[in-house]
């Protein structure tokens, strides 16, 4: 995980908003302007008419930021692009209802919401044909379906992994690690909406430190279970052993019934009855697991003690891939220019899957990222690349959205 922003959640109960059975038409022309520096996050209009409403983000800040949308608690997370790096202008799109919102920013997509904002949705969205809606229902079940499978195959996975690192049984814990966490990458961004839940669960040690948070979860297990070295640095170039020494038998202890019971909870969520996904939200995952392996999986960052991010890689790719497959037959209903999209993103999905199974594989395993040279990231990199462009497409046309003009 890169850093992320930390959504302080009081018993959120659904992710972002459900379908409500219609999609407005919009068009690149009325994209809302948003403009995000370091301390700010100017957004054009604070109003927008109900549907699918686009944003034109463009960070003119120093470093990577994050655009969302908060529901009128403040606390929920509607809509959130994530990995705005500086320079880049980038559109998103998100399926509103009428309501309250507000908008924010988050610089280095940590701490509190910069430029927080009220924003207004009137109206009511237009309504679409029974054939299109029964296409957008269809995704939003398969998709649902999807998610509460992988929870359901998380728990018991965290549950052996961390009974064996409380026991101190490190070699098995070691060797349970990177399958223990496919479930969780396949499908992030849903975890994402639920407020702390992801950063209790997936933060790295940097991003913990930067949010001024306890530090729990994966990460902090899989350093205790691959322990650094006197002159060992991490993932931010500073001294591995500076603030941290070997957990005791009740911290392992501790950490483990804490992430048993994290996992636990988003189990509890997205199997509750009220809980459901927008259509936004599923085009829009699969953009944001694709932006996961670019900004950190890439980099050797997110899995830096165990080298095991190949396996996080494969994951965020396959939930990114069946998050497209839910609405590839949507998209594929808008015309040939769907019907082209969906052939070049199968077409790209293949290629980085190809190019990943030159190092292993899920069931077998991956080499240590360790292993791989220059070359090898920079050949990764360029698949990512070539797949993100097409996937960032996806959501304008599932929605019905007018494409993006090329920059």
């Amino acid at each position: 995980m890169t850093r992320r922003a930390l959504a302080a959640s009081a018993a959120v109960t659904a992710l972002a908003l459900a379908l409500t059975g219609c999609v407005a038409k919009a068009d690149l022309a009325s994209a809302i302007p948003v403009e995000i520096t370091d301390d700010g996050c100017a957004v054009a209009t604070a109003t927008a008419s109900a549907g699918a409403v686009t944003f034109s983000l463009a960070n003119a800040g120093s470093d990577v930021n994050e655009f969302e949308i908060l529901a009128e608690d403040q606390l929920r997370i509607v809509g959130e692009k994530e990995n705005v790096t500086p320079g880049q202008e980038v559109e998103f799109v998100a399926q509103l209802a009428p309501g309250t919102y507000y908008t924010a920013c988050k610089f280095q997509q940590v701490g509190a919401p910069i430029g927080l904002a009220e924003f207004t949705v009137t109206g009511e969205a237009s309504a679409v044909s029974d054939d299109e809606q029964a296409l957008a229902d269809q995704a939003v079940t398969e998709y649902l379906g999807y998610v509460r499978s992988q929870a359901a195959e998380l728990l018991p996975a965290v549950e052996a992994f961390a009974a064996a690192y409380a026991a101190g049984d490190d070699e098995t814990a070691r060797s349970l690690f990177a399958a223990t966490r496919v479930p969780y990458e396949r499908i992030e961004p849903t975890a994402e909406a639920f407020g702390d839940l992801d950063p209790k669960i997936d933060f790295r040690e940097v991003d913990a430190v930067a949010d001024g948070l306890d530090w729990t979860g994966f990460h902090r297990i899989e350093k205790d279970l691959w322990p650094p070295a006197a002159g060992d640095l991490n993932s931010d170039g500073q001294d591995a052993l500076a603030d941290w020494a070997p957990s005791t038998h009740e911290e392992r202890q501790a950490f483990a019934d804490g992430l048993v019971a994290d996992v636990a909870e988003l189990h509890d969520l997205v199997t509750a009855d009220d809980f459901s996904v927008s259509l936004d939200a599923i085009s829009n995952g699969a953009i944001a697991l694709l932006d996961e392996v670019a900004a950190g999986k890439i980099t050797g960052e997110e899995d830096w003690w165990s080298g095991t991010d190949l396996s996080d890689f494969a994951a965020n790719v396959q939930g990114a891939g069946v998050a497209f497959g839910a609405v590839r037959t949507l998209a594929e209903s808008k015309g040939d220019d769907g019907e082209a999209l969906a052939a070049e993103i199968d077409a790209q999905f293949a290629a980085l899957e190809a190019a990943l199974s030159e190092y292993g594989s899920l069931e077998s395993g991956f080499v240590n990222y360790a292993e791989l040279t220059d070359a090898d990231k920079k050949a990764l990199s360029d698949q990512v690349n070539a797949l993100a462009e097409p996937l960032s497409q996806l959501t304008h046309t599932v929605l019905g959205v007018a494409e993006p003009e090329a920059r």
